[in-house]
């Protein structure tokens, strides 16, 4: 959320934001709303001034035996009351109106955000590792996991519906050493892990972002203020929410959680195998920091490089993409996708995200801290996607597959995996 000051003093910079990614957003309706407000709230103060002031005159005048002023003085006094009444019911209203306008207002973009309208419009930044070349026509992903008994998607649509999915044996396993090793080096790096909720309160989900504008993605239970997670970034900065804390230093979380996605809008889209499903699991960093765009910049930075020598420990080929401004979420003001190579897709596939919010989200959920002089800041946060499952075991079976079948495991899982170097082929399934 920006702060409704800033946003009349830059109102041009907001709209243009808006525009730039596809928002559907007015900055003169919430202007309109806040005059509106702001309108009521003084004619309301001046009605409560002008009551006090003859609620003190009653009890002169009475003292002075001036009965006839005091009982004139409190009928003035109930015909107060009752504009004011009705003059509260209006602020009140008001308030909700341009609360809701302003939930909607864009967090505005970095100055290097380039142009677009969607993905097709994100900018390489680097490329590392070299592409695969084949000797042999290379398998696609689901016809590995089915040589190797790694995943069941058949069984899992019967059991869960369309884009559901079964881990199995060695894709269990794998799933997890991947897991593991991020959370090690995550570890390695300072970060304090947390197992969060997976069911979280409406408000934390307004207070990171995720709603308005995002409610169609998320799965809520029936009757209830109660959603189910689509990363743990929403937990995890809700850890904070409405606190005073010390950024001195950044505040390094991280978490290891199953999520949950409806994928609305993604109808017909990469509905074979294990791309984009409703229920995955996901390693997050999230950074809370000082309201210092050059530190919060560095710390995108450093997120993003976690990311990344991930990916180079699994020895898969990537591209760094910065995001344009139409692909970018409402509150993104700056964002960094990692894309890895995917054989069967002939493309690179989008593995990893690294986002600095500034302080949109700390501005919503009231997260502060005291600046040098004792005054009260809000801090910016940040998060990425350290490694999502079962997505990364599409490159990670694919590129390093063999003539036979057989997969190459990157010398970096080999020790969650009791020393395993190879997965040789078990036969179809049954």
């Amino acid at each position: 959320m920006l702060d409704m000051k800033w946003i009349r003093q830059h109102s041009k910079a907001v709209q243009e934001a808006a525009d730039r990614k596809g928002i559907a957003f007015s900055v003169e309706e919430l202007l309109q709303a806040d005059e509106n407000r702001r309108r009521l709230l003084t004619r309301t103060e001046e009605g409560r001034q002008a009551r006090n002031r003859l609620s003190q005159d009653i009890g002169r005048l009475l003292q002075e035996g001036r009965q006839g002023e005091a009982n004139a003085a409190k009928a003035q006094v109930k015909e107060w009351n009752l504009r004011l009444s009705l003059l509260e019911e209006q602020l009140q209203q008001a308030e909700a109106a341009t609360r809701e306008l302003l939930l909607r207002a864009p967090n505005i973009t970095a100055p290097d955000t380039p142009a677009g309208a969607s993905d097709a419009d994100n900018v390489a930044v680097r490329h590392v590792g070299s592409l695969p070349e084949w000797a042999f026509p290379p398998r696609d992903h689901m016809a590995l996991a089915e040589l190797h008994r790694l995943a069941n998607v058949p069984r899992g649509v019967k059991t869960g519906g369309a884009r559901s999915y079964y881990l199995t044996g060695a894709g269990v396993a794998l799933h997890r050493a991947v897991q593991q090793l991020a959370m090690d080096m995550l570890e390695e790096r300072g970060f304090q892990w947390m197992e969060v909720p997976l069911l979280v309160r409406g408000e934390a989900l307004v207070n990171t972002g995720f709603f308005p504008l995002g409610r169609d993605q998320v799965y809520q239970v029936e009757g209830a203020d109660s959603y189910l997670v689509g990363t743990s970034e929403a937990p995890l900065v809700s850890y904070y929410a409405g606190e005073i804390v010390d950024v001195s230093r950044p505040i390094r979380l991280a978490a290891s959680s199953v999520c949950f996605r409806s994928e609305v809008g993604a109808a017909g889209r990469d509905v074979r195998g294990l791309y984009r499903v409703h229920q995955f699991s996901k390693v997050e960093q999230v950074v809370l920091c000082r309201d210092e765009a050059q530190e919060s910049e560095g710390l995108l930075q450093e997120i993003t490089a976690n990311a990344e020598e991930l990916l180079r420990r699994l020895e898969l080929p990537y591209r760094v993409m910065a995001v344009c401004a139409g692909d970018m979420s409402q509150k993104t003001y700056k964002q960094y996708d990692i894309e890895t190579w995917m054989p069967s897709r002939e493309a690179y596939g989008e593995t990893h995200s690294s986002s600095n919010l500034h302080d949109f989200q700390a501005r919503r959920a009231n997260i502060r801290y005291r600046d040098s002089d004792g005054r009260l800041r809000y801090c910016h946060t940040l998060n990425n996607t350290m490694v999502a499952t079962p997505r990364i075991l599409i490159p990670l079976l694919e590129n390093h597959q063999e003539e036979d079948g057989a997969i190459r495991i990157p010398a970096a899982l080999q020790p969650y995996l009791n020393g395993l170097a190879k997965l040789v082929p078990q036969g179809l399934q049954p």
